[in-house]
């Protein structure tokens, strides 16, 4: 708005899509939201957009704009608002510790230590307070990706290795994990198809995942999961070594209404007998429907249900989803071909994470992070959730850092 006198540079908030990459040259000095609310590039840049919801309030009750110019303040101002009081809140919180931390040195005395004790207990909630409202902040910065809010299908596959009942095992209990997350989230979790191994374990299975943000928290599940475990079962426990497997987890976002047309003649629909846990009529009736589209030789099955008409109607939906996905992905390669942590299917040669039962160890290679307690984080609750989150927040942090790192590249300056 040039002749109101408001003008800005592009900022990250006006980004339609920005992508995240996860890769081997972890930026050390950023490991967490705090230290990058300490940056000099970030004060400067969250003290412009401070100033600039001002001006925009300011502005906003000036009488000489129009109503277009004022529907476009009204949402900047929106957009910002969060943001500064974000801004303003942590800056408070900063203030106080360092009133606190003045009175900590002038109470030595022996007749102020309670005093002191109730100061650095009040010190040390601010510091958890400050850390929650960066990560808010950070959140708040970075532009909420197209389909964060859909539903999603999840599939797994068991890897192959000597003994590969390790795999399938494997296999099992990572579909029962996000099984349990999917109701600690309060998500719907409907399986799709399950294809279970004669040892006890899992080759493959899908289910459609629905509720609120499932792909977001779900997005960066994709890819190759290792263990490393001495096998409990199977014949690889006879042998009792640490073996090593591997399984994949693609996630597909499914938005609600996806429009890809499907011609009837590029299909081949086949009909067999479900396997797997799932009732009387498993084995008995051909229920289960497999459909193969024959131009990009996609092939998607559902046994989900006892009528294979639903089965038909379900596994034509997951076909749709699995288009579009390849849609998507060719938009977001022209966008960045470099991208390495794609939205869906991922690469499925480089491992995204290991679990080490002998360490008892969970490691996410891509923000080289561990966990501990293995079992924790596969029963799909809490654990599990602070590891997501942490994913998430790294991802928020990346995106803020490359933002700004490519911002003073632009002006010329050093971080």
């Amino acid at each position: 708005l040039h002749k109101s006198g408001f003008w800005r540079p592009k900022s990250l908030l006006d980004t339609a899509r920005f992508t995240l990459s996860f890769n081997s040259r972890h930026r050390k000095k950023h490991q967490d939201s705090r230290a990058l609310w300490k940056h000099e590039a970030v004060q400067k840049y969250l003290e412009t957009l401070s100033k600039e919801y001002q001006q925009v309030s300011r502005l906003l009750n000036a009488d000489s704009i129009n109503d277009f110019e004022q529907r476009t303040l009204r949402k900047r101002c929106a957009d910002l608002s969060p943001i500064a009081a974000a801004f303003q809140e942590v800056k408070e919180a900063e203030r106080e510790v360092q009133e606190l931390e003045a009175m900590c040195r002038e109470l030595d005395s022996r007749d102020e230590k309670q005093l002191l004790e109730l100061a650095l207990e009040e010190k040390e909630t601010l510091h958890k307070k400050i850390n929650m409202l960066c990560r808010k902040l950070f959140q708040l910065l970075v532009p909420k990706e197209k389909y964060d809010r859909s539903h999603v299908i999840l599939e797994v596959t068991a890897g192959r290795t000597t003994g590969g009942d390790i795999c399938q095992q494997f296999t099992k209990e990572m579909f029962e994990m996000y099984q349990n997350y999917a109701d600690y989230k309060s998500w719907t979790f409907d399986i799709v198809n399950y294809t279970p191994a004669e040892i006890g374990g899992l080759h493959h299975a899908a289910a459609h995942i629905s509720g609120d943000d499932v792909y977001r928290h779900l997005k960066y599940e994709g890819g190759t999961h290792r263990v490393q475990r001495i096998p409990e079962t199977g014949l690889s426990s006879r042998m009792q070594r640490i073996h090593t497997g591997t399984m994949s987890v693609i996630v597909l976002p499914q938005p609600e209404e996806v429009d890809v047309k499907v011609d009837p003649k590029d299909l081949r629909i086949d009909t067999f007998r479900a396997k797997g846990a799932g009732g009387q009529h498993v084995n008995k009736t051909d229920s289960a429907v497999r459909i193969v589209h024959l131009p990009t030789g996609l092939a998607v099955e559902c046994q989900q249900e006892r009528s294979q008409l639903l089965n038909k109607e379900i596994a034509l939906r997951t076909l749709r989803a699995k288009l579009y996905q390849q849609v998507i992905e060719k938009q977001l390669s022209q966008e960045q071909s470099a991208r390495k942590l794609q939205l869906g299917t991922r690469a499925q040669s480089e491992r995204i994470r290991t679990y080490n039962f002998t360490q008892d160890r969970v490691t996410d290679h891509r923000i080289s992070y561990d966990a501990r307690n293995i079992k924790e984080i596969l029963s799909g609750k809490e654990a599990l959730d602070k590891l997501i989150n942490r994913l998430l927040e790294f991802a928020d942090i990346e995106a803020v850092t490359e933002y700004l790192e490519n911002l003073q590249a632009l002006e010329g300056g050093g971080c």
